[in-house]
């Protein structure tokens, strides 16, 4: 036996347990507005016409500029977080070898920004525009991370060395106390840094593609070698998915080296 489908709630009527609530029907609006209005020109006369027509109007355009409202939102979310999605542009965006420009890393980051931060803090009450808006939210991300003005990338040094060289010093004037391993036999690790009781386990990676599983597995092993609190694999580049979610499992950092001017890092127990 078929059974009949619930109604669907209407203005002022409650959206069935566990079905996200709709926003105002501008039709209602209107309607409503319309009416009322009507029924009080009955009483005080032109002045109300003129009002209810004033109402009808206010309402059209709150609606219509909806589409506005909702990117300035997204817009001043992606602001509170400009910095790092600038940072993740830089990492996921690089030209292969024959000079094309491969972007699909920050393709996918805008989106999961999209979806994971700004859509959770915009509520239900845009929900009906945000997959006909998704195309714009995201040129909306993707402006706010082109307009920050990152320091210049060629001032990392291409040589392995120099690289980890340089990524101790920027710890180092961050407050971390450095220390760099041997050439060989370092177990994964290249640099040592110690604050406020934690040892972080850094490896460096200075690369023109984005860095892969094996660092990941690396740092991760290094870490009980070298009694470290946290891991951490620092590059220029970025991070492959495949590297990202076994970082996420292991609680590995993936961090680009300007993170580390101010890095404040906790150890497992949060301390």
């Amino acid at each position: 036996m078929s059974i009949p489908s619930a109604r669907r709630a209407g203005p002022g009527v409650p959206a069935p347990a566990g079905e996200a609530p709709r926003p105002p029907s501008p039709v209602a609006r209107l309607f409503w507005t319309g009416a009322t209005g009507s029924a009080l020109a009955f009483w005080l006369g032109p002045v109300a016409f003129a009002g209810t027509g004033l109402a009808l109007a206010a309402v059209l355009a709150l609606h219509l500029d909806r589409p506005r409202r909702l990117r300035g939102r997204v817009r001043r979310i992606a602001r509170r977080h400009a910095r790092t999605l600038a940072l993740r542009r830089r990492q996921e965006r690089f030209q292969d070898a024959y000079g094309t420009l491969i972007d699909d890393g920050w393709v996918r980051e805008c989106a999961y920004f999209l979806d994971r931060t700004v859509l959770p803090r915009l509520g239900t009450r845009h929900a009906d525009l945000f997959a006909r808006q998704r195309p714009r939210l995201l040129a909306v991300i993707e402006a706010v991370a082109a307009s920050v003005d990152l320091p210049d990338e060629d001032e990392a040094p291409e040589d392995g060395i120099a690289y980890e060289r340089f990524c101790a010093e920027r710890l180092a004037r961050a407050g971390w106390r450095t220390h760099r391993t041997p050439p060989s036999g370092d177990q994964g690790a290249d640099v040592l840094a110690e604050r406020d009781g934690v040892r972080l386990v850094v490896q460096c990676k200075r690369l023109g593609r984005p860095v892969g599983n094996a660092a990941v597995q690396e740092a991760a092993a290094a870490l009980p070698y070298w009694s470290g609190d946290r891991a951490a694999v620092v590059s220029n580049a970025g991070f492959t998915s495949a590297a990202r979610r076994l970082a996420a499992a292991t609680g590995v950092l993936l961090l680009h080296h300007d993170d580390l001017d101010d890095l404040e890092v906790e150890d497992r127990e949060g301390r």
